[in-house]
């Protein structure tokens, strides 16, 4: 063991630098995210209204007009939006939950008829086994709504309690508007007083950080409106109640590492089979695979191709820093993911972690080549 240590704690002690760092640059983001949580939305609120702005500029507006008129856009669509998907999504999601009991007295009822009519023709079965496992599933039954309804409500109320998330949207607007009209200032500032190695850095980070974030959001973007699209329809198709809102669940869900659709889906169709709508829950269970076989196929190439970082590392970071710096966390956790890479794929970690080189072949952390040279007059294997 004393020799493990020998050999390796100049390793360990270069990956306990860097894991360090990330943790302290998501500790200070979520941080300064909390305390300034608008100026972080208007970055995001500029590149959306910058690029009209500077179109209705070129026109031969003034910057002043062509920012308003943009910022003046951009309000009344995230005002239809919020308004209307908000209003049905709210509304339905509030019907569910009303209907869950109901939901849960037919699966009892359907249990007991099942039950009565196994113990009607199987004559070994106990008299008391049949109101046992009856208890039995109307106490797991009782779980399951408690727990639907406690997760639908929560739903509803993170909808309807807007009032902060508004205010510092509303804030976030105006700053853009400001930040739209001071933007060449800004970056004339930055180019004559920045110092050259800040310059080289957010070179890098707009190179290969910043494309590769953009390149991650649309791949997302496209995969979870594919599954809304798909599941959307075929359930309009199959006349199913709250269609909108059981897809934009799904959509939900799709975005979560080793969930997916599949938690939404399958005690839906379980159900379905027990209450005896066996049609409905075959079509469900073909929409399920449907869905499933999609997802599978486009993730690789769509993401992949475009970010070069697995879907399920980058969820499952995703995840871990949503647990541990909360929203902030979440919005960090693309951008540090996709820098790592980055990282890598430069050979910056293959320079700055020590490590033993008789231990190892081939160096760990040296990026892998992209091609392998082939010497002429050979085939690749």
């Amino acid at each position: 063991m004393l020799s493990l240590y020998q050999k390796y704690w100049r390793t360990a002690f270069d990956i306990g630098v860097i894991v360090l760092t990330v943790w302290l640059t998501m500790y200070v983001f979520s941080y300064l995210y909390n305390l300034a949580t608008p100026v972080f939305l208007s970055f995001l609120i500029f590149w959306c209204i910058e690029p009209l702005a500077r179109l209705f500029n070129r026109w031969g507006l003034r910057k002043s007009i062509a920012s308003g008129i943009s910022v003046m856009l951009f309000t009344l669509v995230i005002l239809a939006i919020f308004i209307g998907l908000g209003y049905i999504f709210t509304q339905q999601i509030i019907q569910l939950s009303k209907d869950l009991p109901h939901y849960q007295v037919l699966l009892q009822e359907q249990f007991a008829s099942l039950t009565g009519n196994v113990q009607g023709h199987i004559n070994s079965l106990p008299a008391g086994v049949a109101e046992k496992l009856n208890d039995a599933v109307g106490f797991i039954t009782n779980l399951g709504t408690k727990w639907a309804t406690i997760f639908l409500t929560w739903m509803v109320g993170m909808l309807s309690s807007f009032s902060s998330f508004v205010l510092n949207f509303s804030i976030a607007i105006i700053l853009a508007y400001f930040l739209s009209l001071e933007i060449d200032t800004w970056k004339k500032l930055g180019q004559d007083r920045a110092p050259k190695t800040l310059k080289i850095a957010l070179e890098f980070l707009r190179n290969n950080v910043f494309k590769g974030i953009g390149a991650y959001l649309k791949a997302q973007g496209k995969l979870i409106s594919i599954t809304f699209i798909v599941i959307f329809i075929t359930l309009l198709a199959l006349r199913v109640n709250n269609a909108f809102s059981i897809a934009l669940l799904a959509g939900i869900f799709d975005v979560l590492p080793l969930l997916g659709v599949n938690t939404l889906f399958i005690p839906w169709i379980i159900y379905l089979f027990i209450t005896g709508e066996t049609n409905l829950a075959i079509w469900l269970t073909a929409l399920l695979l449907v869905v499933t076989l999609t997802r599978q196929f486009l993730e690789p190439r769509i993401t992949g191709q475009t970010v070069g970082v697995s879907a399920f590392t980058m969820l499952a970071f995703m995840m871990v820093s949503l647990s541990l710096f909360g929203v902030a966390g979440l919005i960090l956790a693309p951008i540090l993911m996709i820098l790592l890479k980055a990282l890598y794929d430069q050979g910056y970690f293959h320079k700055w972690i020590r490590y033993p080189s008789e231990e190892f072949t081939v160096p760990p952390l040296a990026p892998q080549p992209s091609e392998i040279a082939v010497p002429e007059g050979k085939a690749r294997p």
